[in-house]
């Protein structure tokens, strides 16, 4: 009895563990008790975006198992990386990588500064990420991030999922669809969050045209003074 006990606590710690990975705990706990999630709204959260430049064709000249294992690499990669700092991945989508700082446990004003250190850390990291069938290739990662409210949510009920909503989401995947590779295009708001400390290194990039928003003045987000990305 004592025995089975101890395997249903481990199996059950197992459920638990696995359920955290695909929800914030503070959701998970109120699934399991059968409570109504309430969308919440944040007034500042920082928000990344990725994805990988000329994954299309990179996708073409390989095997569906080898698209597969290349992706699990480089999340494999990431998701040992950014546990390093006070962030939230919400989802993966094919090569696109999103993650977010100041949800669901608000973190004052450190969102912005998370976020930033994270993304300079996995930039440096793609490059040494191995592409199995393509021993002398790199991959390159192409990065956004906006500052700005939003709302989060659980959708759904046979596979729930913890989404975020608003038009901060929007802008910050416009900062990564508009970048360069193996580069971090941030946003006014997020320049303006990261002045506060003076440790980052930022490049104006000028006005562009971003599409649903008009000309929007931009920046590029070359390196912190005060850390060293992690090898």
């Amino acid at each position: 009895l004592k025995k089975k006990t101890e395997d249903l606590k481990r199996e059950r710690q197992l459920a638990e563990d696995l359920l955290h990975q695909m929800l914030p705990k503070s959701v998970a706990k109120q699934l399991r008790k059968h409570q109504k999630v309430e969308a919440e709204n944040y007034d500042q959260v920082t928000i990344f975006f990725s994805d990988i430049v000329g994954f299309t064709s990179i996708a073409a000249s390989c095997t569906p198992l080898e698209v597969v294992e290349m992706l699990n690499n480089l999340y494999v990669c990431f998701d040992s990386r950014i546990e390093s700092y006070d962030v939230y991945k919400v989802e993966t989508i094919g090569d696109a990588y999103m993650v977010v700082s100041g949800l669901p446990e608000r973190n004052g004003s450190r969102h912005a500064d998370e976020i930033a250190k994270m993304s300079l850390d996995l930039v440096a990291a793609v490059a040494q990420v191995v592409i199995p069938h393509m021993p002398a290739g790199r991959l390159q990662l192409r990065a956004g991030i906006h500052t700005g409210p939003c709302v989060a949510g659980v959708v759904g009920y046979k596979m729930p999922r913890y989404c975020l909503f608003g038009d901060t989401v929007n802008t910050a995947s416009r900062m990564e669809s508009t970048s360069l590779p193996q580069k971090i295009h941030i946003s006014s708001a997020t320049y303006d969050a990261l002045l506060t400390d003076g440790a980052y290194e930022i490049e104006l990039r000028g006005e562009i045209e971003v599409k649903g928003k008009g000309k929007m003045k931009t920046y590029w987000l070359l390196g912190n003074k005060n850390y060293s990305v992690q090898n």
